[in-house]
């Protein structure tokens, strides 16, 4: 796994857009910028509102197509989650496992790279050539359970 700062992750972002032959515009920057120094895994509508703040005028479509430029240069990693929006990852673009809130929807890194061999070892045992793997955890952040936890109760013998 890769842990590199921010900002040189905007320079590989970049890098990688210009070296496949793509303009690197402010807004793409910007983008860009968000992705490599979100502390979170944010939507496309969470980027693109803090674009806007910037670039009033910038629109979905700018969002959604640098998006998919930098996932298909394997810059970023996106993470699916059936009926909620996609959540985007600039920050390790390889795959990696997460633990997931299923309250507050926060989505935490697990740097274990063992778990990627273990992914790795099992397709090999069974004879499959692994391309990626996606291992996440449910379950509730720390905020949550002291948020939303039962108050326990003293129960008292009759």
């Amino acid at each position: 796994m890769r842990t590199v700062t921010p900002g040189t992750r905007v320079e590989q972002m970049v890098e990688a857009l210009a070296s496949a032959g793509h303009r690197v515009t402010p807004q793409r920057l910007a983008i860009i910028e968000i992705l490599a120094k979100s502390e979170g895994h944010p939507t496309a509508n969470q980027i693109l509102r803090r674009v806007r703040r910037r670039f009033p005028m910038v629109g979905k479509a700018t969002v959604y197509n640098t998006i998919q430029l930098l996932k298909d240069l394997g810059q970023v990693l996106e993470l699916e989650f059936g009926d909620a929006a996609n959540r985007y990852d600039g920050n390790v673009p390889e795959p990696h496992p997460h633990l997931v809130c299923t309250m507050c929807g926060r989505i935490d890194e697990v740097m274990q790279p063992t778990l990627h061999d273990t992914a790795e070892s099992v397709a090999n045992e069974v004879g499959y050539r692994m391309l990626s793997h996606r291992f996440d955890v449910y379950g509730l952040c720390p905020r949550c359970q002291s948020k939303y936890e039962p108050a326990k109760t003293a129960r008292t013998v009759e």
